[in-house]
């Protein structure tokens, strides 16, 4: 599978899609720094969960898509402390990522907006975890966790690992700038809301080229809109370059070029 991603990475196509007999997955990042991931709704790419453990309870940033599926979490994050799971994280509010939020533990939850404006510094026995807005993406309400000690940094739905960007919630050129504004977390580490995980180095590469994408997109949507061409046409004419390719552009091409146009004609606010 690695030998895979490797290759549909260098040639900018579609990752594979996770083997469901694989899943779910836990990663270790540090002693005490998880990513959980589990096949989402689509097929075609995980979900990815932050776990941090401290010495004063449990840190879980998202969730998955359902009730079972996020049990499975929780029961695997009783295996790996005793501390109980305390605050939840919701960095996505989409269903792929709140859907199963029941099986968490009666917890303090922290989303959009920020009760502290632009971060929220948590700290849990001897760890500092930061919660971010950087801006809106995705969702528009998007938030991230970053680990400053261990610089590690979790976006959620700001960045999918070499999935044609969803479109279908976001301001398009904010998104642009969301993505810059992580980027200049110092961060060894970045986990993305969807997508599999690769060594540190490869994730923030693959972060710098989703921002590329984001640009690209944008541009050509542009120039068929200044074109005088119909979303349904400008569907049939885009050029996506070399994210043609990438994983659900069948599924979200059509959708960013509607994005595009209506940010154009004034339509989102």
């Amino acid at each position: 599978m690695k030998t895979l991603l490797a290759l549909a990475v260098l040639l900018q196509i579609a990752a594979p899609a996770p083997d469901p007999a694989e899943f779910p997955q836990i990663k270790k990042l540090t002693e005490t720094v998880y990513v959980w991931s589990d096949v989402h709704p689509s097929g075609l790419y995980t979900t990815n969960d932050l776990i941090v453990i401290t010495t004063d309870g449990v840190l879980v940033a998202d969730g998955q898509k359902d009730a079972e599926t996020t049990k499975k979490m929780v029961d695997r994050i009783a295996t790996l402390t005793r501390q109980p799971i305390k605050v939840v994280v919701i960095g996505s509010e989409h269903g792929d990522h709140t859907g199963g939020n029941a099986s968490f533990p009666a917890v303090t939850v922290l989303k959009s907006p920020l009760p502290e404006g632009k971060r929220k510094i948590v700290k849990m026995g001897g760890t500092e975890i930061q919660v971010l807005d950087n801006g809106r993406a995705h969702t528009g309400t998007d938030l991230e966790v970053y680990l400053p000690v261990e610089k590690i940094l979790f976006v959620s739905e700001v960045y999918s690992n070499h999935i044609f960007p969803n479109m279908r919630a976001a301001v398009p050129t904010e998104w642009i700038q969301t993505v810059k504004n992580v980027r200049q977390l110092d961060a060894n580490m970045v986990i993305p809301g969807h997508g599999f995980i690769e060594a540190g180095p490869a994730m923030k590469a693959s972060l710098a080229e989703f921002e590329q994408s984001l640009e690209y997109i944008v541009a050509e949507a542009t120039r068929l809109h200044k074109s005088g061409a119909s979303v349904e046409s400008a569907a049939k004419q885009a050029n996506w370059g070399p994210y043609a390719g990438w994983t659900a552009a069948d599924r979200n091409a059509t959708v960013a070029i509607q994005r595009v146009y209506d940010e154009l004609d004034g339509k989102l606010k």
